[in-house]
């Protein structure tokens, strides 16, 4: 049973940058593909980003490409998101996932959720 548990969420203005991460438990964080989703008010989850094990392969959603780059340290057992030139249309609560890739239905663990708040 893999625990997952998201920090580095807040409020920015666009065009600023924050770094969520998501520290693992529970579980060989070395096996798992991860990933980030995200779920804004009134919308269905999304992917964000996800990244293979050992981080050979990364997959981004078109609209985070060139500003956003995941990553991970598996001596950390913790998962990244650098996230910058935010911008208002970002504002989500952000999740990291364990075991899956692109599909939210691939995956078996879930974290709890941060808050990433962009203003105009």
């Amino acid at each position: 049973q893999v625990q997952l548990i998201e920090s580095g969420g807040g409020s920015v203005q666009a065009g600023g940058s924050l770094r969520l991460s998501c520290a693992a438990s529970g579980g060989t964080f070395s096996n798992y593909h991860m990933g980030w989703f995200r779920q804004a008010p009134g919308k269905e989850r999304e992917f964000v980003a996800a990244i293979a094990r050992g981080g050979t392969l990364r997959s981004y959603e078109d609209s985070v490409k060139g500003r956003f780059t995941i990553s991970r340290d598996d001596a950390q057992n913790t998962l990244y998101l650098q996230m910058n030139n935010l911008k208002p249309d970002d504002t989500a609560v952000y999740y990291c996932a364990a075991g899956g890739w692109s599909s939210a239905r691939s995956y078996d663990y879930w974290g709890q959720g941060t808050q990433v708040t962009v203003s105009s």
